[in-house]
């Protein structure tokens, strides 16, 4: 059996690495972790700079989700995190499952298109 290696999961995250994964401005990011201060809390390294778990960036990609997406207001998306604080809406984790997913069928597709170009040409 193949040796598989495990994705590396960081502790935390600085806020360009959390702006850009969603995307977005750093300012953008420093305006939602104050609008969600329930579901958003970092954590300040001696410099003062903010610090996010890998549960506020969970919760980054819901805001995100919620925001950017559905179009819905920030206390519209607040009423919708409170209202589903058991996390039992998994919409976000299965569509960017399934936005990697695509992608590596994408990837596929693309590496026997080549191959069927290459041996076209090759005259088989």
């Amino acid at each position: 059996m193949p040796y598989k290696e495990k994705p590396i999961e960081k502790l935390y995250y600085t806020i360009g690495e959390v702006s850009q994964e969603l995307d977005v401005n750093a300012s953008l990011v420093r305006f939602w972790a104050g609008k969600f201060p329930e579901f958003i809390k970092p954590a300040r390294n001696k410099k003062g700079n903010r610090l996010f778990t890998a549960r506020d960036m969970a919760n980054f990609k819901v805001i995100y989700y919620l925001v950017k997406e559905r179009g819905m207001t920030l206390e519209g998306a607040a009423k919708r995190m409170k209202d589903n604080i058991t996390g039992e809406d998994k919409r976000v984790e299965v569509i960017s499952r399934l936005t990697a997913i695509k992608e590596k069928l994408l990837g596929i597709s693309e590496a026997l298109g080549n191959k069927e170009n290459a041996e076209e040409d090759e005259g088989y």
